[in-house]
């Protein structure tokens, strides 16, 4: 069990030849991941390395070195930015167990899949995590299980490991079952309501973006609807739907889910896809930037890869520049230029600027 605020050691691997400042974006990006978290982060490392470690990814040398600098520093977590083998945790685990140290090792997506945990409200955020958690343990128990196994039983030979291997597989495989019966059910649900809607004539918006760029601002600038709103990764796990009114007096939906991040693995979103079902039978997306974000155009690209996963890309959107009261020395001229096709808007939530100009915009595409 990890105190509240755990004592953190992060470390990211990288090519030789990565540009210092894309390392130095994905480090900072899993520091404000781990704070979010609520960890205290004692130390970063940057490893550059043509291939990672067959056994250990970081390699022993190195793992050693972080776990006798853990025991001097009382560290209680280990997080590596990167995805790892099942063999690869087994052997790291395996070297903090000789160490007899109380040392939890995890990567990226146990990372992001605990901020879920934390974060989820809803029934159905907590069933997508816990769907999600099955799927990415899987594998990674399947994999530490044959480790053990040839340790224990022998090449060739059914030892214990194998037989719980099997015993594991099916209890998980039928968590799996029921999860996705849940969630299912929760999903014919929500089809009913957006066949209503479509019958009623109600147009309906969602809004889409990079983790901490503004959505849920958004949504209260827009909608005067309550919502929680934190400079943080990962805020808002639940869709959220309200109403949007137009001068002609017609409803219009609004509805804002989970923000998107790099590298976010498939089965994480496969897992969130009942949720993100209102982005994907929106008539307009509306994605939100945040135009202080000196990455902006990569976070675009990454949002715009997975809409490209979620087979939504072609849906019509405007691009929605947020945090304009603290963006210094924005080339507004050329962003209008480059992203003409998607009707490029300036807004602050904090201050209300940009918000009628946006609306005029909205009836402008719906129309």
């Amino acid at each position: 069990m990890l105190p509240e605020k755990p004592r953190t050691i992060l470390i990211d691997v990288v090519p030789p030849n990565m540009d210092k400042v894309v390392a130095d974006r994905r480090m900072t990006e899993l520091e404000q991941l781990t704070r979010t978290y609520g960890g205290m982060i004692i130390v970063r490392m940057i490893q550059r390395r043509a291939l990672p470690d067959y056994r250990t990814y970081v390699g022993s040398g190195k793992l050693q070195e972080i776990i006798t600098f853990a025991k001097q520093e009382r560290v209680d977590l280990l997080i590596i930015n990167n995805l790892l083998k099942p063999k690869q945790l087994f052997e790291i685990s395996e070297m903090v167990r000789r160490e007899k140290m109380r040392l939890a090792v995890w990567e990226r997506v146990d990372l992001i899949l605990n901020i879920f945990a934390k974060h989820a409200v809803s029934a159905e955020a907590k069933l997508q995590i816990k769907y999600a958690a099955l799927r990415h343990m899987g594998p990674r128990i399947f994999g530490m299980g044959q480790e053990l196994m040839q340790q224990a039983g022998g090449i060739g030979t059914r030892g214990a490991g194998e037989t719980n291997i099997e015993m594991m597989k099916r209890h998980l495989a039928q968590q799996e079952r029921k999860i996705k019966k849940d969630l299912a059910r929760l999903s014919t649900s929500r089809e009913g309501h957006r066949s209503h809607r479509e019958r009623v004539g109600f147009k309906t918006l969602s809004l889409i973006g990079y983790t901490n760029a503004g959505k849920s601002s958004l949504l209260r600038a827009l909608t005067q609807k309550d919502a929680y709103v934190a400079d943080e990764l990962f805020a808002t796990l639940d869709t959220r739907v309200a109403n949007l009114w137009n001068p002609e007096g017609k409803k219009i939906l609004l509805s804002d889910t989970i923000g998107f991040i790099q590298d976010l693995p498939t089965h994480l979103i496969d897992a969130f896809r009942s949720t993100l079902e209102e982005t994907m039978h929106a008539d307009l997306l509306l994605h939100v930037i945040d135009a202080g974000d000196p990455f902006l155009k990569e976070k675009i690209a990454e949002v715009e890869a997975i809409l490209n996963d979620l087979g939504i890309a072609d849906t019509p959107k405007i691009y929605v520049f947020n945090k304009m009261d603290v963006a210094k020395n924005f080339p507004r001229a050329e962003i209008k230029k480059r992203f003409r096709d998607f009707t490029p808007v300036f807004v602050s939530c904090v201050h209300g600027r940009g918000l009628d100009m946006l609306k005029r915009t909205i009836l402008r595409r719906l129309s």
